[in-house]
């Protein structure tokens, strides 16, 4: 049974204006509730035109949540943009856009309350265990590194 095309952009509008999505989560939903690829193609760029999908937007909004709320490094953030088929041009854009010295203090802070929870014979074994939680956490090495030798 095809869904008729007014009712597949009414459930995309109100989903899209419920939240902050990406143009991949809304092909995503429209594929689920049955729609085709000419239906999903024509939605999609009725929504972005509208403004109910602003990808940039979105991402400005992903990177900020994943940082503050989740704790993410860029590469972890990078990783799940890129899921979620985001351009690499837009991820430098919001990237270049991220206020550095949150990002560092986040790590910084992470770093500090592990460093009490970490049982190691070792300053070598200490510091060994910082980076690998900082870079599951998606931080880059380098960051990672320079603040655990401030911290020492």
């Amino acid at each position: 049974m095809e869904i008729p095309y007014d009712l597949l952009l009414k459930k995309g509008a109100a989903y899209s204006s419920k939240q902050e999505v990406c143009s991949a989560d809304i092909e995503a939903k429209l594929q689920l509730w049955g729609a085709d690829a000419d239906q999903t193609e024509k939605i999609v760029s009725y929504l972005v035109e509208q403004k109910y999908i602003d990808n940039e937007r979105f991402c400005s909004a992903f990177v900020n949540d994943k940082l503050r709320f989740n704790k993410w490094g860029k590469l972890k953030i990078t990783q799940a943009l890129r899921m979620k088929k985001i351009p690499d041009s837009l991820l430098e854009r919001v990237f270049s856009e991220m206020d550095v010295s949150l990002y560092e203090q986040t790590l910084s802070e992470l770093l500090r309350k592990k460093v009490r929870e970490i049982k190691a014979a070792s300053d070598y074994e200490r510091r060994g265990k910082l980076l690998n939680f900082a870079l599951q956490r998606g931080f880059e090495y380098e960051v990672a590194d320079r603040l655990i030798k401030e911290m020492n």
